[in-house]
């Protein structure tokens, strides 16, 4: 894609669209390269626009708000799109059309803040979906990990989810045509699609117990993980029966410092940029973290975090 492709999508497109845009603005890590496109559409039918003017074979990147992503120094040599406050037609709302098969449905967008459905669920009487205000995602993100905390699991709520291919078709798929597990989602044909929305559906609950779960839940975020700096979330996933927090502590690394990256001191899960962090900080401690302690205990720390783009060079 070149310049006067950039200027033509833009006279057709009515989202925000920007070249060389710098992913550290985007990502709760703050640091990283910068997308060679970079999108964020006013609804789906912008989407699909923006889409069919792409290469077949430009990358593509989803991006929600940025708190599960590290893009290297180089930069993405794609496109980026933005879906948090994006998707203007996909908005929150009591789903009727599924009422029937919960006390408690909702449709929400891709690019809806994870905690919102937490507050919104519980406002209208539904249980169950407390956990989601300690994701730091959006639905996109939470569908494209199984986002899971304080017991919850995104796919256990999900009766639909609807998704865009490169063409810009929509799909609406069911959750068999997904195989999904602890942090894992794939679509079984091996189709690439996006999400764009979900439908949730969540039992009965009461308004004013939840909404002080969800102020439990949120006050024990505060007080057990360093929120306060740049993070990533949970760096690794929890080996079976185990937690990655509790390896990484016994292994000495709570503290752990390359350049401007550290081993958290407060969650031995976290990675918290201390302020002049480079995305090449950030891996390399990342990779150190899952060396240790696998050559100290024996078990593989798979990562959490998707690390994408380009090593900078020279």
């Amino acid at each position: 894609m070149d310049m006067s492709d950039a200027t033509r999508m833009n006279q057709t497109l009515r989202g925000m669209l920007r070249e060389g845009e710098p992913m550290a603005k985007h990502v709760s890590w703050r640091a990283g390269g910068a997308a060679r496109i970079f999108f964020q559409p006013v609804d789906v039918a912008d989407l699909r626009a923006f889409l069919a003017h792409l290469a077949p074979g430009m990358p593509v990147l989803f991006l929600g708000l940025g708190s599960n992503l590290l893009v290297r120094d180089g930069g993405f040599p794609g496109a980026v799109v933005l879906t948090h406050r994006a998707f203007g037609d996909r908005p929150l709302v009591l789903d009727r059309g599924t009422s029937g098969l919960s006390p408690v449905a909702c449709s929400a967008g891709a690019g809806v803040p994870a905690p919102h459905v937490a507050r919104f669920v519980a406002k209208h009487g539904g249980g169950e979906a407390e956990w989601l205000a300690g994701v730091p995602g959006t639905v996109g993100g939470a569908l494209a990990m199984n986002a899971g905390c304080y017991g919850g699991e995104t796919w256990n709520y999900v009766t639909e989810v609807e998704t865009i291919d490169r063409a810009g078709n929509l799909h609406r798929r069911s959750p068999g045509e997904y195989e999904t597990g602890y942090r894992h989602v794939r679509l079984r044909s091996d189709a690439e699609e996006w999400f764009v929305s979900a439908r949730l559906a969540f039992p009965a609950g009461d308004s004013a117990a939840a909404m002080a779960r969800i102020r439990e839940l949120l006050a024990r975020r505060v007080a057990t993980q360093p929120l306060s700096q740049p993070n990533a979330g949970s760096v690794f996933r929890n080996p079976e029966g185990d937690h990655a927090a509790r390896l990484i502590e016994a292994c000495g690394l709570k503290g752990f410092t390359i350049g401007g990256a550290q081993v958290s001191p407060k969650h031995a899960n976290f990675i918290v940029n201390t302020g002049p962090a480079t995305a090449a900080d950030l891996e390399t401690l990342v990779d150190h973290v899952q060396a240790t302690v696998e050559a100290r205990t024996g078990i593989a720390l798979v990562r959490e975090v998707r690390i994408v783009g380009e090593a900078r060079h020279g």
